[in-house]
């Protein structure tokens, strides 16, 4: 594994990809029975944007730091206020990787499960989760861990699947690690992040999530602009069992997005790829 999300840390797709999971913990926290997050691709759950590898490219400056720089709106609030707490002398120098967006929102009733493959990544991890009781970090292969950890003792929760896409058969092997985790833990929520580069790979993406059978799939992608063959310009999220009226919130969150980071050519798209009654 040679990725090294720092260098892409806190970019357009991390703030539509954070905000949408700030805003579906709170709709398991509406319940007072515990629930379990597993991370399967975690990373090293923070990152200073004023280093080496965040400054080499800048993206986050088109991402969080616009966000940041806008009005604030309601629908992304929750987010921001992971960001405020972990910079209470303002602005975003530490940006939050999914792990820590995740244990902002656990009540001592929940759970936390991340795993990382990559040894750096995990020294890291493990350190920042150090002593933490609510935190387990795997040293493990992420599909592995959630095949293995589902259904969760909570029985509640969510599976977020936030894989890098180096390996070639990536799509085929996502996809049959959902079927299983789908089989074992069927009224789980999963949430499965996507770039969006090629929209013929999405296609057959969404046409094989599809037909596996699973009802109740929402996708949802965030989009800078129209399509430029070769490049980065798309976030997507395709979601088994979400909450109810999430998708909502999710055209709203779009809509803010496109404002703050002053995209007029923004597009969302979220529709259901499965309905419940399919």
């Amino acid at each position: 594994m040679n990725y090294r999300h720092a260098y892409h840390a806190g970019n357009f797709a991390d703030v539509f990809k954070h905000a949408a999971l700030s805003l579906l913990l709170q709709h398991l926290r509406k319940k007072d029975k515990g629930f379990c997050v597993i991370d399967t691709h975690a990373g090293v759950g923070r990152y200073d944007l004023h280093g080496t590898e965040a400054q080499k490219t800048g993206e986050w400056r088109a991402g969080v730091g616009a966000v940041l720089k806008a009005p604030e709106t309601p629908i992304l609030a929750p987010w921001r206020d992971v960001i405020a707490a972990l910079n209470p002398n303002g602005g975003c120098r530490v940006y939050p990787g999914s792990p820590l967006v995740a244990r902002h929102f656990l009540r001592p009733q929940d759970r936390l499960v991340v795993a990382e493959l990559h040894p750096q990544d995990r020294a890291q991890l493990a350190d920042l989760f150090d002593g933490d009781r609510q935190v387990l970090v795997r040293p493990a292969d992420g599909y592995a861990t959630l095949i293995k950890q589902v259904p969760p003792l909570e029985r509640r929760g969510v599976a977020l699947i936030d894989p890098p896409f180096e390996r070639p058969d990536e799509w085929e092997v996502l996809t049959e690690v959902i079927a299983t985790a789908h089989r074992k833990w069927a009224t789980g929520c999963c949430v499965i992040w996507y770039p969006v580069k090629d929209l013929a790979e999405v296609v057959r993406f969404h046409d094989v999530l599809a037909s596996l059978g699973i009802p109740k799939i929402l996708i949802a992608e965030f989009h800078l602009g129209p399509p430029k063959p070769g490049t980065f310009f798309g976030s997507g999220l395709a979601v088994i069992n979400p909450p109810w009226q999430w998708d909502e919130e999710l055209r709203e969150l779009g809509a803010a997005l496109a404002t703050a980071l002053g995209r007029c050519d923004a597009r969302t798209i979220v529709d259901w790829l499965v309905p419940e009654d399919a």
